[in-house]
């Protein structure tokens, strides 16, 4: 794609449900994996005479997405009615937001491909509405049946548009994987693709220079995208297939309607489906049955208040302010943010940030995976494990017994010194080693000639036999030591 005579361009609409117990319009349960048509009632369902309500933690959590996606919250918003018939939506008609929604233009940071500068990509609109229930198609089976699930009609649903800023697949798939993670840090939504809880519409066409100025290619919505790397995959095919389509007709925007074309992630294409309606089709009217809602500015100022550090706000700091990598930030970061001020204060104790940051991803994490447990439930404290981080960096302890007073510490519940103590490891006098390393020296000539003709990793030999002669030596110290005695030999 890199040398391709065209640039991608694509925008997102992606779909989060919200972590709230009950649907944005009635009380039924939000809980996924329910008996089908078990989670319903008349509201949801659309029975007439009924009227909704409306959730408001779904609102709040509606406010604080849109705060940390820096956007223009609006003080007046109001319900609508977009009108269209799908066996899934009973009532004939979704409660959306048309043209005044919850709030407009923002932008989202994300991460530069391959330690580049942060991409800015920028947000038309969010808005709220409800979702509709789910078809459920029987081809495979040979009998062409499909049924309906209304167990997700009416869950409450946040829709994020984005300008058409993204310039590759791989990009559209970092702004999915940074949306996920800062709504996963506001505890807005779980973004579980596998259970629909996050789901993405890309509209991508190719801008081509000629001649004659940029033309572009007509504009497609690409569908049923199930996954991020599913999503980066059909883009790049979808860019593909337009350059062909564009070589052989010379179709160019406006020619033709916009199509949408669904992703076959078995056979790794896209497929036409249908040709995309305008918002005239849909026939918008305010919706009668709920109030408009006002948002004042104190209302705003304390949901930003109230959101905490968000993912790019840490990363910057961990790379500024304690010298870490994008690497090690970045894993940091991806754990959440109670991994990253464990961090900050097993930095604190140890005296080093980079030991602290690699005896996390190493170990720590490691003990997580294995005891299937949250940072918060590790049972040695930051300040507890700096202390053995601090006999590492002071060459008590070198790394390999460092890590089994560690592992000593978690199985018996011990502190670092009764560790220590437990294992038998003493400190070896100074002048006890260096007239071990003179020893050493003086009995392994060919080892010396070796080191001085450049072969350094020699001198693993003088280390090992070190550690026969006493397990409790420093290996780090006899290196430096033994190199000390050659040179002056």
């Amino acid at each position: 794609m890199a040398a391709s005579p065209f640039t991608i361009v694509v925008g997102l609409e992606v779909h989060v449900q919200l972590l709230t117990e009950s649907k944005l319009f009635c009380g039924c349960s939000t809980k996924f994996g329910a008996p089908p048509n078990t989670q319903t009632c008349p509201v949801c369902i659309g029975m007439p005479g009924v009227l909704p309500v409306m959730n408001g933690k779904a609102f709040r959590l509606a406010l604080k997405a849109a705060a940390a996606l820096n956007c223009r919250i609006a003080a007046f918003t109001k319900w609508d009615r977009k009108n269209y018939y799908y066996p899934d939506l009973p009532k004939g008609y979704q409660i959306s937001q048309y043209d005044l929604p919850l709030c407009r233009e923002g932008w989202l940071d994300v991460p530069g491909e391959d330690g580049e500068e942060e991409r800015r990509i920028r947000i038309i609109r969010v808005h709220l509405e409800e979702d509709a229930g789910k078809s459920l198609h029987d081809e495979k089976a040979g009998r062409a049946d499909s049924r309906i699930d209304l167990n997700r009609a009416g869950t409450p649903l946040l829709e994020i548009v984005t300008y058409p800023d993204i310039r590759s697949p791989a990009e559209a798939k970092t702004f999915l994987q940074e949306l996920k993670l800062l709504l996963n840090y506001l505890e807005v939504s779980d973004c579980n693709m596998q259970e629909g809880s996050l789901r993405v519409d890309a509209n991508i066409n190719l801008h081509i220079p000629t001649p004659s100025g940029t033309v572009a290619t007509p504009i497609v919505e690409v569908k049923n995208m199930n996954s991020f790397r599913a999503v980066e995959k059909a883009l790049a095919y979808e860019a593909a297939r337009q350059w062909e389509a564009f070589r052989e007709t010379g179709r160019k925007l406006g020619e033709v309607p916009k199509q949408t074309r669904g992703w076959d992630e078995h056979a790794e294409v896209t497929r036409p489906q249908r040709s995309k309606e305008e918002s005239s089709d849909y026939r918008y009217f305010p919706e009668p049955d709920l109030v408009p809602i006002t948002v004042s500015e104190t209302e705003i100022a304390e949901v930003k208040a109230g959101l905490g550090e968000l993912p790019g706000d840490l990363r910057r700091q961990l790379r500024h302010e304690f010298a870490l990598n994008a690497y090690d930030a970045e894993v940091l970061v991806q754990q959440g943010r109670a991994t990253v001020e464990y961090f900050r204060r097993l930095a604190a104790a140890s005296g080093d940030a980079k030991a602290a940051a690699n005896w996390i991803q190493q170990d720590v994490l490691r003990v997580l995976n294995e005891r299937q447990i949250s940072i918060a439930e590790f049972p040695l404290a930051p300040e507890t494990l700096g202390e053995v981080l601090r006999m590492v960096r002071g060459g008590r302890l070198d790394t390999l017994k460092g890590r089994q007073v560690f592992a000593h510490m978690l199985q018996h519940g011990l502190g670092p010194q009764e560790a220590v103590d437990a294992l038998g490891i003493t400190e070896v006098d100074d002048a006890e080693l260096q007239a071990l390393c003179r020893e050493l020296v003086a009995a392994n000539p060919k080892v010396i000639a070796e080191v001085r003709a450049g072969k350094e990793k020699a001198l693993g030999s003088l280390v090992g036999q070190a550690k026969k002669r006493n397990p409790n030596v420093n290996p780090a110290r006899v290196k430096e030591i033994c190199l000390g005695l050659i040179a002056r030999v």
